[in-house]
C-alpha cells in the first residue's frame, strides 16, 4: 500500500510536497520521476518485494513506461508466468510490476485482469499519456484536479491542496453529504476536487481527460439451487482470503464479533501456521452489560475459541474528544459515523505489531445483512394489498403503537427504489431544512442517484436496494473509513469478502436465499460458512457496529461540541446554518428530551472539516 500523486508539468519541490504530506500512507520508501511535462512521486509502504528493487515508480524494459500503484494484486503470480512465458522481464518480484507489463500487452484492458485492491497511474511515455484506475469496489482511494490545462491526481486530497487551488464548496455535494452522511462518487465537498469512481480508468492526454467505467454488477440468471449457491460462496471465500494473506510483513485480522470477521479468521486458521493475530476495540463504559460493547464480548468468545493471539482496545469519551479532530483530518472527506475513532485508535495499536489486517466489510451490503432489506422486503409484501386499503382503511396510529415506529404510513407506502433507499438513509429533508440556510434541495439527491443508477436496472427491487448499497454507501461512506483509518498509521486493510469473483455470484444470488427473517437476514451466507461460526454466533439477529457516541455528547463531548456547534467556532459558516436552531437541537439531546446524534455528528464533523481544509490555507 502507499499514497501516490503527480501532475503534468514539472515541479520537483511540488510533488515532493505531496509525498510529504501522505507519507503517513507508505512510510518505508519515497519514490519520484520529473521530467519536461511530468511530476510523480509515492510513499510506499513495503509489503511485498520488501527491497530497494520495489520501490517505485518501476519501469519496463526500455524505460518508455512507468507505474507507480497503492494497492495489492492478488493473482500477481499467475499472471507474472503468463507474461514471462510471453518473453516479459521482470525487474523485482514486486506485485505492482505485473501491472505494468500486463499494460504492454493489453493496454487499458489490462484491468480487467487483476484480482485486487489498487488505484494507480501509469506514464506511457509512448503514446505521451497517462493512465490512472481504481479497483472495481473501491477499496483504494484516487481524487483529482482538472481545469482544462493542469491534470493533479492523488490517493489524499490534502496532497492536491498543497498546489495553489481555491478551496470552494461544491452546493450539490453539500446537500448530499446532509442527506446522505457521506458525499457520492464522482463529488468531493471541494468544487474542483473529484474522486475517480471504483471500476473506472481515467486517460490524461493531449490537454483533454477521458473516464471509462470497465466493470459494472449485471442483473444476469439467478442460481436456484442453494446447495450450488453455498459451495460457490464456501470455495470463491477459501480461495479469497488465502490469496490475500500472502504478505511480506507479519498479518493479523480485524475480529468485529460477526459473522464476516469470524468467518475470515476461521478459514485463516486452515492456512496460517501458528497463532493467529486479532484485534478488537470496545467502549470504556459498562463492559460487561452496555449493547455496545457486545461484538465486543461475541469477539472475545471467538478469540478463545480459535486460540488466537488477542489484543483488545477500550476507548472512552475522553479518547473521542482528543482525537476527533485528527480523525477529521485524516479523512478528508467529511464522513459522521462516530465508529471511525475506534477504528482509528484500533489500527494505531495494530500497526505496533503487524502491518496488514484482514477486515469482513461488505458482507452486508452484498448477502444483505442489513435489517433494512427485512423491512423493505415486509414493505414490498404490504404494497401487494390493494391501494384504497392500505391508503384509507388500516388504523395507521395504531401500528405505530404496536410496532413502535414513527411516520409509519409514509414508510409503507414508499415505493420502492431511490425513494426507498432515501427513507432508509440519512437524514430527513424536513430537519435539515431547519438547520440549513440555504434552501434545501431535497429532490437533488434523489435526481443524482436515479440519473446514475437507474431503477429499472434489476427485476428484483430488494436486489436494486443492495446494488445501490454496493455502489453508494459501500465505497463512500464505510471503505473510505476502512482506508483513510488503518493508512493514518501505514497499515494496510484487505477486504476478502469483496473480492470481485465473489460478488458477482452473491448478485446471482436470488434475495429470498439472503433475507428469510428478522433473525435470519445474510441466511445462505450463514449456511455456506456454519463450519467456521461457533454457536454463541450462528443464529444471533444482526446488532450492527455503533459507538456510545449519543453518551459522549453527554459526557466528555459535551462542552467540546458546545464550542463546535456555535457561531464563534468558524464565523464563516454561519451563511450556511440556523445556529439558534442548532443550539436547541443540543440542548434537547443533551436533557434526553430527542435524539438527535446523526444530525449532531454531522454538524459537528462538518464544522471542524470547514475549518481545517476550507478556512485555513495550510493542509
Amino acid at each position: 500500500m502507499c499514497s501516490i500523486c503527480g501532475f503534468n508539468f514539472k515541479n520537483e519541490k511540488l510533488v515532493r510536497k505531496m509525498v510529504q504530506i501522505t507519507k503517513h500512507r507508505g512510510p518505508d520508501q519515497k519514490g519520484f520521476y520529473c521530467s519536461d511535462n511530468i511530476s510523480l512521486g509515492q510513499a510506499r509502504l513495503s509489503i511485498i518485494d520488501l527491497s530497494e528493487k520495489g520501490r517505485q515508480p518501476i519501469w519496463n524494459e526500455d524505460k518508455s513506461i512507468c507505474i507507480l500503484c497503492n494497492g495489492e494484486i492478488y493473482n500477481f503470480k499467475e499472471l507474472r508466468k503468463e507474461l514471462q512465458a510471453k518473453g516479459h522481464r521482470f525487474f523485482s518480484h514486486s506485485d505492482s510490476e505485473v501491472i505494468l507489463h500486463l499494460y504492454e500487452e493489453k493496454g487499458e484492458k489490462c484491468v480487467e485482469n487483476l484480482n485486487g485492491i489498487f488505484a494507480f497511474v501509469i506514464l506511457d511515455k509512448n503514446k505521451d499519456k497517462l493512465f490512472l484506475a481504481r479497483d472495481r469496489v473501491g477499496v483504494k482511494p484516487l481524487y483529482y484536479y482538472f481545469d482544462g490545462k493542469k491534470f493533479i491526481f492523488s490517493s489524499e486530497i490534502k496532497a492536491i491542496l498543497s498546489h495553489p487551488i481555491k478551496r470552494e464548496i461544491d452546493q450539490d455535494a453539500l446537500f448530499h453529504y446532509f442527506r446522505l452522511f457521506f458525499v457520492p462518487s464522482p463529488f468531493t465537498l471541494f468544487k474542483d476536487i473529484q474522486k475517480l469512481p471504483p471500476a473506472h480508468y481515467l486517460i490524461c492526454r493531449d490537454g483533454k481527460i477521458i473516464i471509462k467505467k470497465y466493470w459494472d454488477i449485471k442483473d444476469l440468471p439467478e442460481i436456484e439451487s442453494k446447495e450450488e449457491a453455498m459451495e460457490e460462496i464456501k470455495f470463491l471465500l477459501r480461495d479469497s482470503v488465502k490469496r490475500q494473506l500472502i504478505s511480506d510483513r507479519p498479518l493479523g485480522i480485524f475480529l468485529s464479533g460477526g459473522i464476516d470477521s469470524t468467518s475470515i479468521l476461521g478459514i485463516a486458521s486452515e492456512f496460517i501456521s501458528g497463532q493467529v493475530k486479532t484485534y478488537s476495540v470496545g467502549f470504556d463504559i459498562d463492559i460487561e452489560r452496555d449493547k455496545y460493547n457486545r461484538d465486543f464480548q461475541f469477539a472475545r468468545q471467538t478469540s478463545k475459541h480459535y486460540k488466537t493471539f488477542h489484543h483488545e482496545l477500550l476507548i472512552s469519551d475522553i479518547d473521542a474528544r482528543d482525537n476527533i479532530e485528527k480523525v477529521i483530518w485524516h479523512m478528508e472527506e467529511p464522513v459522521p459515523n462516530p465508529t471511525q475513532i475506534a477504528t482509528f485508535l484500533l489500527a494505531k495499536e495494530a500497526k505496533k505489531q503487524v502491518a496488514v489486517v484482514l477486515g469482513g466489510d461488505g458482507g452486508d451490503e452484498i448477502f444483505g445483512g442489513y435489517p433494512r432489506y427485512y423491512y423493505s422486503k415486509l414493505i414490498n409484501r404490504f404494497q401487494l394489498l390493494p391501494s384504497f386499503l392500505r391508503k384509507n382503511i388500516l388504523p395507521y396510529s395504531l401500528l405505530e403503537l404496536i410496532f413502535q415506529k414513527k411516520n409509519l404510513k409514509e414508510k409503507l407506502n414508499t415505493p420502492p427504489g431511490v425513494s426507498r433507499y432515501l427513507l432508509h438513509m440519512g437524514q430527513k429533508a424536513k430537519i435539515l431544512s431547519q438547520v440549513l440556510n440555504k434552501k434545501f434541495e431535497g429532490e437533488l439527491t434523489k435526481d443524482f442517484l436515479k440519473k446514475y443508477y437507474p431503477e429499472n436496472k434489476f427485476k428484483d427491487k430488494l436486489k436494486y436496494l443492495m446494488y445501490l448499497d454496493f455502489s453508494t454507501w459501500l465505497p463512500d461512506e464505510s471503505l473510505i473509513r476502512s482506508d483513510k483509518m488503518t493508512m493514518a498509521f501505514g497499515l494496510e486493510e484487505r477486504v476478502p469478502i469483496l473480492d470481485h469473483r465473489l460478488v458477482e455470484l452473491a448478485f446471482r444470488i436470488p434475495t429470498k436465499y439472503k433475507v428469510k427473517g428478522k433473525r435470519n437476514n445474510k441466511w445462505i451466507f450463514q449456511e455456506a460458512m456454519k463450519e467456521y461460526l461457533p454457536s454463541h454466533i450462528l443464529g444471533k439477529e444482526k446488532r450492527g457496529w455503533f459507538s456510545p457516541a449519543a453518551k459522549w455528547l453527554r459526557m466528555g463531548l459535551k462542552d467540546f461540541a458546545y464550542e463546535v456547534l456555535s457561531p464563534n467556532y468558524c464565523s464563516e459558516t454561519q451563511k450556511y446554518f440556523n445556529f439558534p436552531q442548532i443550539r436547541k437541537i443540543l440542548d434537547n439531546h443533551i436533557s434526553k428530551k430527542e435524539y438527535n446524534l446523526d444530525l449532531i455528528w454531522s454538524l459537528l464533523t462538518f464544522q471542524i472539516w470547514y475549518k481545517s481544509f476550507i478556512k485555513s490555507p495550510a493542509t
